[in-house]
């Protein structure tokens, strides 16, 4: 949270320059000056009396920028004042007050960067008090006017914020989505506002999305360097640069680097942690690292913990590179736990206002009923005494029946919660349990490495590493199923259409698959296309799926062969791959359950059962089908999973 928070602060400096740049918010002397003292009082005693200062001195001057800044600098001080704190729903509507008489100044006096300012305010309040339902509606309500409008700068400070949104939230996926639908606003904009920005933070964003030490982090650090305008992007460049040098083992690199971070006073606004994180690379680096100063280090997200592993690895620390990883699967599980939570209790407190509301509406028409009807007896009292009963008594029934018709609904809804609570304990509990499988695995065979020369053999250690990397292997493949189940629900799984040779996706499939055979149980791949043959699809996502079907066919396969096939015979323009295997089956009943999520017909495999229900997600949404041929009958089972030649999206 308070890496969004200083996120949120840094993009606002972009458009507010600060003091020492002579003025350079273009205000009168006096109201630069109150206009000052205001932003250094912000959270503090003596706040009110400088901002009341400021909008006297705006108004005499007839400066309506300052005018605009007395309201930007109000809704700044309210939001820093519950930072830390616990809120209440009448200091939300404080805030939305707040929110609200901002954005109505800034628009009569025609400053829209301060109209969109006070959107992240606010959104910033939300969500550092762990109400993310209500962050999201704010940005898609600043989304909506900036279309309606059409204004770039709302759309781009938009995406920034989402951006630091998901970075904070380790969802690297969606935020390398958000990275470059702002990069792309960016390079098309006119708008002058846009284009004085720095784009030089997106690039370092986006490189940390990719994993350390691929081309693509470097290439996006590069970029970095060369878009960088202030003296926090030269220093966010060196930091980034500083960690690459230390996992590529260029020591001189890494010190030269190092030494220009450590340096400079403002590290911190960079990464809370840095200096302790070069504290601990400088152990690995000189050769006494320590697990002790991993646990010692507060890291912001989890993909810092990945990077101190990967290092350690890199440098011969084995056995504590795997005591990281356990750090990281722990924090990753409280993570996801405290986030389901936190969108519960909003449920909650929403459900809450939602049954407070009905009732007020329902007392409230009760009244204006109430009040008619006497109206009506004292003009009618002698003539309409009877009538008036009757309706009397058909009102009430037609309210008791709508009365009971909403407590229903509250029942329902409420049972739903509970229900939707009860599911992610469930997830949960099973997530622990199928991680918990391998790490023990990974645990024992370690130990067995660790024992003193001579107690193995060389091949029994081979075996043993074998079956480490197997199970960190297994490991990897749980997380990534549900980070990609994720992505989809959340409707951010990008579909990239380019030309795609069967054969060689076919071959990458059986490589990255092969190293997951039992003993005995061989694989190969018969192709019945000419070579090569190209088809228009996703080719990474066709991939992704052969790799999927063939890990699952390898679980259920004991002995016998798998057998990956490539042909043009299952149905008219279309290329149909099928997975066949010599393993325990499906049975015919069962053909679409085992598509649905979580579902697993032996509890014994190793799996979180979400594998069969990605393939069949990813295939729908590139115009493919997955099922199971319940025509087969020789042994086994046989996937099928069809693709169009030609596939064109639908716009």
């Amino acid at each position: 949270m308070k890496r969004l928070s200083l996120t949120v602060a840094l993009l606002f400096a972009c458009l507010l320059p600060l003091a020492s740049q002579n003025n350079a918010y273009g205000l009168d002397d006096e109201c630069f000056h109150w206009f000052s003292e205001s932003e250094r009082l912000v959270g503090k005693e003596g706040f009110d009396k400088a901002n009341e200062n400021l909008l006297h001195a705006a108004i005499s001057k007839g400066d309506t920028k300052a005018q605009t800044l007395y309201y930007v600098e109000r809704l700044k001080n309210l939001t820093n004042t519950y930072i830390g704190k616990s809120v209440t729903g009448a200091d939300d509507a404080r805030v939305d007050k707040a929110m609200e008489e901002l954005k109505s100044v800034a628009s009569r006096l025609g400053y829209s960067q301060y109209f969109y300012y006070a959107y992240e305010l606010a959104q910033n309040y939300y969500y550092n008090h762990r109400k993310p339902l209500r962050t999201m509606e704010l940005l898609q309500e600043m989304d909506q006017i900036s279309i309606e409008r059409g204004e770039d700068y709302g759309l781009w400070m938009g995406k920034r914020y989402m951006v630091a949104l998901y970075m904070s939230q380790n969802d690297y996926i969606t935020a390398k989505k958000y990275i470059l639908e702002a990069l792309r606003i960016f390079n098309s904009s006119s708008d002058p506002t846009v284009r004085r920005q720095s784009v030089c933070r997106l690039y370092c964003d986006l490189s940390e999305t990719y994993v350390i030490g691929t081309d693509s982090v470097k290439v996006n650090i590069n970029k970095a360097v060369k878009t960088s305008k202030v003296h926090l992007d030269t220093l966010r460049c060196e930091y980034l640069l500083a960690k690459i040098a230390a996992y590529e083992k260029d020591v001189e690199a890494y010190i030269r680097h190092r030494d220009y971070c450590l340096a400079d006073p403002l590290l911190h606004t960079i990464s809370p942690t840095a200096r302790l994180l070069f504290e601990t690379l400088d152990s690995i680096v000189e050769g006494h690292f320590n697990y002790d100063k991993v646990q010692n280090l507060t890291f912001s997200r989890i993909r810092e913990v990945k990077y101190i592993a990967n290092v350690a690895e890199m440098y011969g620390y084995k056995d504590q590179a795997f005591e990281i990883e356990r750090l990281m699967v722990r924090k990753y599980e409280k993570l996801l736990a405290d986030s389901n939570q936190s969108k519960i209790a909003e449920m909650d407190a929403r459900l809450n206002n939602t049954v407070l509301s009905a009732d007020l509406r329902v007392k409230s028409q009760i009244l204006k009923r109430t009040t008619s009807y006497l109206i009506l007896l004292v003009m009618l009292v002698l003539v309409g005494a009877m009538v008036l009963l009757i309706v009397q008594v058909r009102s009430l029934r037609r309210r008791k029946v709508r009365d009971e018709h909403l407590i229903e609904e509250l029942r329902n809804a409420n049972e739903k919660v509970k229900l939707a609570d009860a599911a992610k304990t469930r997830f949960v509990q099973n997530m622990s349990h199928e991680v918990r499988t391998p790490l023990n695995a990974i645990v024992g065979f370690s130990q067995l490495l660790s024992l003193p020369d001579g107690s193995f053999t060389p091949e029994e250690k081979d075996e043993f590493s074998g079956h480490i990397i197997n199970n960190s292997k297994m490991l990897t493949m749980l997380l990534d199923d549900i980070l990609n189940t994720s992505a989809m629900d959340s409707g951010n799984y990008s579909i990239q259409i380019e030309d795609g040779e069967c054969g060689f996706m076919c071959r990458a499939a059986i490589t990255s698959a092969e190293h997951r055979l039992q003993p005995g149980v061989t694989m190969e791949y018969v192709s019945q296309l000419p070579e090569p043959y190209v088809i228009r699809t996703d080719p990474r996502r066709v991939q992704q799926i052969l790799i999927n079907l063939l890990t699952n066919a390898c679980k259920h396969t004991a002995k016998g062969e798998i057998k990956l096939t490539c042909s043009l015979d299952e149905a008219a323009g279309e290329v149909s791959f099928a997975v066949t295997d010599t393993g325990t089956g499906v049975p015919a009943d069962q053909a679409e359950r085992i598509f649905d999520r979580f579902t697993k017909l032996d509890e014994f495999v190793q799996g979180t059962g979400l594998g069969l229900s990605i393939c069949r997600d990813i295939a729908s949404r590139m115009g493919a089908r997955v099922y199971l041929d319940t025509s087969y009958t020789a042994g086994g089972a046989r996937f099928v999973f069809t693709v169009p030649v030609n596939y064109q999206p639908v716009a």
